[in-house]
């Protein structure tokens, strides 16, 4: 071979193992942030469980406490949740009901001004529509409670939700509460995939509390001292937003398991996709609204909001980043193969989810894959419609 040639050939060779080097970089660190987001970053706080645990002191008190309801077109719900209020054990002259109609087009504003008069409830009614966070500092206006407890019009309550709720006020550290959603399992395999990842992130949730503070609250039952509720911004995530009030200022965001509120699981992965999609555009909104929550210097809650909060949102593009990677790579040897044909065997799994969901049938072994793979895509989705501008704080059944 000419010298010429051969070192030609040499460079060539060169280039293409520099190509290789830099792609199998590539694909080990995208691989490696997804494996910590979704199970290093577990397996690190059951350790921190042993070594930073951070007890609530709890105890009985009877603070006057303001149960919120905000409702729009609720007729369905509406009565039977505050009934189901009124039934708790917490002490009735302690307990202030306050429901707001929001721009309701039904019987919401009626049923609700009826059970203001035999109930003896506080209501707020706005004639148009203004949104959750608009109608919540329209209500907190002229609540008199020392703590705030914030509930949704369809959720069940346990009759000493609201007591179990208020009894790790106790403890001067903690800002703000959050009581435990119990999603009841529905027909269909739809609901298998979904409880699982829900019972994932109240497990989260759970051990974030354990070691400090929670990264938001549950919406459907959670509470805040007076002090820390804020004038709400349009924001979809009041849940998120006001318990970061607390926390900013040093407080903590605490989980209480023993204060229950029930819902069922949504019927199908596609609906839960799009409440998912609305939720994600809400985490975008926080992130702008809140830029010092990534700043450990400011924050200290910054390596669980990067962790847990960040790192969703950016695991999709890793995602494709791994699966193209391995493409590249597929003739470095066998390991490159057989994970290329699993992580085709994943995706194959949830499409074929998709596909026996959308013809009627419930997606059985199909259901995991499929739903990783939804709530995955509802972040692209929730990104691209939060930088278009496309953030609507009134949530449409």
């Amino acid at each position: 071979m000419p010298a010429a040639g051969y070192l030609a050939g040499t460079g060539r060779e060169d280039v293409k193992h520099k190509s290789y080097f830099m792609m199998s970089i590539i694909f080990c660190l995208s691989l490696g942030i997804i494996f910590y987001t979704y199970i290093g970053y577990p397996i690190l706080l059951a350790l921190m469980q042993v070594t930073s645990a951070w007890p609530v002191k709890k105890a009985d008190i009877f603070p006057l406490v303001t149960v919120f309801v905000s409702a729009h077109n609720e007729a369905r719900h509406i009565e039977a949740k505050v009934l189901n209020l009124l039934e708790s054990d917490y002490p009735r002259e302690k307990l202030e009901i306050m429901v707001g109609s929001d721009g309701s087009t039904d019987e919401t504003y009626q049923i609700i001004k009826r059970l203001a008069q035999e109930k003896n409830i506080r209501y707020t009614v706005s004639f148009n529509r203004l949104g959750k966070p608009a109608m919540l500092n329209k209500m907190a206006k002229d609540a008199t409670g020392e703590i705030y407890v914030f509930a949704d019009a369809r959720q069940k309550f346990d009759k000493n939700a609201i007591k179990n709720l208020v009894r790790p006020f106790a403890d001067d550290n903690v800002g703000a509460v959050s009581g435990e959603l119990v999603l009841e399992s529905g027909p269909g395999g739809q609901a298998r995939g979904i409880g699982l990842y829900w019972s994932y992130e109240k497990a989260l949730r759970r051990m974030e509390a354990n070691i400090g503070s929670m990264l938001g609250a549950t919406g459907a039952i959670y509470a805040i001292r007076k002090e820390y509720f804020h004038y709400l911004p349009n924001v979809i995530l009041d849940d998120v937003y006001t318990p970061m009030n607390a926390v900013i200022v040093g407080k903590r965001i605490v989980f209480e398991p023993a204060a229950r509120a029930y819902d069922t699981v949504a019927e199908t992965t596609q609906k839960e996709f799009i409440r998912k999609v609305r939720t994600l555009i809400g985490n975008f909104q926080i992130f702008a609204l809140i830029p010092e929550l990534f700043n450990p210097a400011k924050s200290r809650i910054a390596f669980q909001w990067i962790s847990h909060k960040f790192l969703r949102v950016v695991v999709p593009y890793l995602l494709l980043v791994v699966f193209v990677s391995n493409i590249f790579l597929l003739g470095q040897g066998m390991f490159f193969v057989v994970f290329f044909w699993l992580q085709a065997l994943f995706y194959a799994m949830a499409l074929l989810g998709r596909q026996m969901e959308t013809s009627g049938k419930a997606p059985g072994i199909f259901s995991f894959p499929y739903e990783l793979c939804a709530l995955n895509w509802a972040a692209v989705v929730a990104f691209g419609k939060f930088r278009n501008g496309e953030i609507n704080v009134l949530w449409e059944k």
